[in-house]
């Protein structure tokens, strides 16, 4: 089972490389440990150490803490060529670099003391426990799950109900006033749970916690707190960030499978047949319909992407529509790409029900990642009710 990272020693060239260089950089290394990162459901730990010293863990973790800070359209590349070599990489990859997004808001010499490390963070946003304020913080109880990545945390996460005289503290709309709670690792107990189909090695166990105190300055309520920091990045939303992030892994299997397709039409003849896989017209026209998909997803992302990147860096801030957008270009890169595995799938024929065959793994993989509700089908009635102007909760955006 994987530690803690902690201080790992930095490794020059890979600080010195991009994001989205440095992951490309560790690809063959991904692909190499994909088996066993499958096998053991967690990543291996030489493996979480690379990524941790090239930065991958720290994407949206301020540069006044040592971290990347890096533009959203750097974090989905970024996540998406570690997915492309291993979804399960690349998903714990985006955990991670969304996790870090909590730094942004907590006082300063707490998120250095933190963050001012290697360390990886995780955790789950849902508030699935309780946090009883009391004198200098509050007393959590709760157990989470989905916890991806836990394994190899040194803090962790959970969103919480606050609780005072007894009863939820509620906001002014009515609903329970939610903080994420922040805590060391160890502190945590992780309940083994992830026995599943696909991201088999995210680990993404149960976590839980016992009468657990953690400090008001470990607390944060993406509601209605605000971004201590000042860069453009953290003038997007969080749940904007982490649906951007699971695009990107999306996007990331999506292409491997289309690789994938390529190599085993060139060289598969299928039963019955004199003409290689490639030579089909019927594969030929699945491949053109996948690539076609696949890029227009990947474009109108980065579009939107890059509009609302202009416009934080420029105003501080993102209108109302642009993060409806932002949520609608991430859930259909997310839609786009699974619809692109299954074409893949499919047009591999037999050869794709075989567990030595990456196509059944890239199927499995996506069909797990559209389950995440930041991307699941409701954010299209979401967008659409902004788009068309109509009242609606736009807590979520």
């Amino acid at each position: 089972m994987n530690g803690p990272v902690g201080e790992a020693a930095e490794d020059p060239a890979a600080a010195a490389a991009s994001p989205v260089d440095a992951a490309k950089g560790l690809a063959p290394q991904i692909r190499e440990c994909a088996d066993q990162t499958e096998q053991d459901r967690h990543l291996p730990a030489s493996l979480v150490t690379a990524l941790a010293r090239a930065g991958l863990f720290r994407l949206c973790v301020p540069r006044a803490f040592g971290g990347v800070e890096a533009d959203p359209d750097t974090i989905v590349q970024a996540i998406e060529a570690v997915a492309e070599a291993d979804g399960s990489a690349g998903w714990c990859v985006m955990i991670a670099a969304t996790s870090g997004l909590l730094s942004a808001y907590l006082p300063a010499d707490v998120a250095r003391r933190i963050y001012g490390t290697d360390a990886v963070t995780g955790g789950v946003f849902a508030p699935q426990g309780n946090a009883v304020a009391v004198d200098g913080g509050y007393r959590v109880n709760g157990r989470w799950a989905f916890a991806s990545g836990c394994e190899h945390c040194s803090w962790l996460m959970g969103g919480c109900v606050v609780v005072n005289d007894g009863a939820p503290r509620l906001l002014r709309n009515g609903l329970p006033d939610s903080h994420l709670m922040l805590f060391p690792a160890a502190a945590a107990q992780v309940i083994d749970t992830w026995t599943v189909s696909g991201l088999r090695g995210t680990g993404s166990h149960d976590i839980a916690v016992t009468d657990l105190f953690v400090p008001e300055t470990h607390a944060v309520s993406l509601i209605t707190d605000r971004p201590r920091q000042p860069g453009a990045l953290y003038a997007f939303p969080v749940f904007g960030l982490l649906a951007l992030g699971i695009a990107g892994v999306a996007l990331g299997i999506a292409r491997s499978a289309i690789n994938e397709l390529t190599d085993l039409a060139a060289a598969k003849t299928p039963a019955g047949s004199r003409k290689r896989l490639a030579e089909r017209a019927v594969v030929q026209m699945q491949v053109a319909e996948a690539e076609a998909a696949l890029r227009s997803a990947r474009a109108f992302l980065l579009e939107t992407i890059g509009d609302a990147w202009e416009t934080a860096r420029s105003h501080g801030a993102i209108s109302l529509q642009q993060r409806a957008l932002l949520r609608l270009a991430a859930t259909h890169a997310t839609t786009s790409a699974a619809k692109v595995v299954d074409l893949m799938y499919n047009a591999g024929g037999g050869t794709s029900v075989y567990a030595t065959s990456p196509l059944q793994r890239r199927f499995r993989d996506i069909h797990v990642v559209t389950q995440h509700m930041m991307v699941a089908q409701p954010t299209y009635e979401l967008a659409g009710r902004v788009l068309l102007g109509i009242d609606t909760d736009t807590t979520m955006l």
